[in-house]
Order: C-alpha cells, then sequence, then structure tokens
C-alpha cells in the first residue's frame, strides 16, 4: 500500500505514459487509482497509429526517437512504456539510453496461468504481439502446461480509439474477434495484452456472456504496472509524491493538433488539459 501518511514529497519531474494512441490511459487510470496525486504527462504517437501495421525496425528506431525528443521536452522522472508492441521491440535499448526508470508492459500471461482453473487461456493481443518471440518466451516460462489460445487483431486497436472517441462499437464486430475463443471448449481466462483493450473489456464480456459462455477472467497489465511504479518511488524516497512547482497535466502528440478534434474532450476527462505537438514527427517521411 502508499504510505499516505508520509508527507509529500514533490518529484523532480512528472511521470510520462506512452503510447501509440489512447490505449495507454487505460494505464493511466490504473495510476490515478494508486496515487491520484501523482502527475502525468501523457504523450501519444498518433502520427504513426497503429504501430501493428509497420515493421519491426521501422517502429524500434521511431519509439527510441519519439521517447528521446520526449525526455528533452517533458524532463520525467520516470516512463511508463504503455505499449506492448513498443515494450517488448525496444525496453532493453531504451533503459540503456535514457538513464531513467523505465516501467514496460507485456501480457500478463504469468498471472493468467495461476489464476485459470482449466488450464485453457485465451490471449487476445496485437497481430505482432501475439506472433513475437517475447510473447513465446513468456508463454513457454510461465504457462507451459496450459493451452495458450492466440487471437491477433489490429482491428480492436482501430475500435477501441473510435470507443474512447464517443463513436459506436458494433456488437458484431466485436463477437467475430472472439470467435476463436467462444469456439474453445474450457477456456475460463482471457489475457488483454495490449493496453487499448482494456478500455473495450466490458464490453467484450458483455457480447461473450451474450452467447451463453460462462463468465471469463479478464487481465490486464495496468494494475502491475501501477503497482511497479509504486515500487520504483518508493525505493527512490518518494512514498507519497507530489506534483513538482507549476505543473499542468498535458498530453503530447505527433500529429498536428488540428486533426484531433476528438481528443481534447476525453483527454481532459482524465485530467489532460494541455495539448501539445511534437512537430518534428509527422509521418511526411513514413517507412514500413
Amino acid at each position: 500500500m502508499v504510505d499516505l501518511t508520509s508527507a509529500p514529497t514533490p518529484l523532480s519531474g512528472p511521470i510520462l505514459v506512452f503510447d501509440s494512441g489512447v490505449g495507454g490511459l487505460s494505464v493511466v487510470q490504473a495510476l490515478k487509482e494508486r496515487l491520484p496525486s501523482l502527475p502525468l504527462v501523457y504523450a501519444c504517437d498518433n502520427a504513426a497509429f497503429p504501430y501493428g501495421q509497420k515493421s519491426a525496425a521501422w517502429l524500434k528506431k521511431r519509439v527510441l526517437s519519439v521517447i528521446a525528443s520526449l525526455i528533452k521536452e517533458v524532463e520525467p522522472s520516470l516512463i511508463v512504456l504503455a505499449c506492448n508492441t513498443a515494450s517488448t521491440l525496444t525496453l532493453p535499448e531504451l533503459r540503456m539510453s535514457c538513464n531513467l526508470p523505465v516501467v514496460g508492459v507485456v501480457p500478463a500471461i504469468k498471472p493468467a496461468a495461476l489464476m485459470t482453473r482449466s488450464g485453457q487461456i485465451g490471449l487476445l493481443a496485437t497481430c505482432g504481439t501475439v506472433s513475437r518471440p517475447y510473447t513465446e518466451k513468456l508463454i513457454k516460462t510461465f504457462a507451459a502446461d496450459c493451452e495458450i489460445i492466440k487471437v491477433g487483431s489490429n482491428r480492436l486497436v482501430e475500435l477501441a480509439e473510435v470507443h474512447l472517441a464517443g463513436g459506436k462499437v458494433a456488437d458484431q464486430d466485436l463477437l467475430e474477434i472472439l470467435q476463436p475463443f467462444l469456439a474453445a471448449s474450457r477456456l475460463d481466462t482471457v489475457v488483454l495484452g495490449c493496453t487499448h483493450f482494456p478500455l473495450l473489456q466490458p464490453h467484450l464480456a458483455r457480447v461473450a456472456e451474450q452467447t451463453g459462455t460462462a463468465p471469463w477472467q479478464w487481465i490486464d497489465s495496468g494494475a502491475a504496472i501501477a503497482r511497479r511504479v509504486v515500487q520504483l518511488l518508493t525505493e527512490s524516497g518518494y512514498a507519497n509524491p507530489s506534483c513538482p512547482t507549476n505543473f499542468i497535466p498535458s498530453c503530447w502528440l505527433t500529429a498536428p493538433l488540428s486533426t484531433a478534434s476528438q481528443l481534447p474532450h476525453f483527454l481532459q476527462s482524465f485530467g489532460f488539459s494541455q495539448l501539445k505537438q511534437l512537430t518534428s514527427f509527422n509521418l511526411d517521411k513514413q517507412v514500413s
């Protein structure tokens, strides 16, 4: 538990939460539940969204470059890489290059293996994440005695963005994505292996249960990330961190602000009152 009895200690800089789009807001939500006063800056590489359709080599170079620029602008005290794709590709290099604590996110295979009763687990992630060697290593290490049914969906990432922007997501679209899980006989646990997906979890659960399946356990990495951030801050002497002087919660984008017509409303609902742009990262020179 966070020691709220200790005197608030101002952080030297905010916590930077990074994702390709708005999926990292599910991590922001988990962080706010643990530490409501935590100074957060959100950044999304929306000019390059969605990451699932880019090559690994291009993405690695892109993520490292964007975050290096953000570090100069934001001067964070800690970075949360709230993107499974970016984490599985860049975590070691990022930790070596930035000289800051970096918390990444990977599919919650280990807790799912501990929680399942039937031994049959669904992994719902982007197409890139379900096929990466890193994910296979997690399965072999922590769930070797389980049957893992992998479903890769880049479409669900786009639907999560539509939902958070106030658009309607059709039940039929969700049912089509979940079909391999619905056809499984013993599945009782589903890992949401993309930070976008918890934004749609209540809707996914509802449409699955309407087909007559027993309720599944849904697991994501938000709570684990929040615990790790609290641990790192406590170890650094910030058991009850507070905002730096004159801090303004902001969101950095890589696409032009003029294209972000749907963003301000729901970003403000997460506490981010100011939009800013990293002007050198618009995708005029995109590499695939």
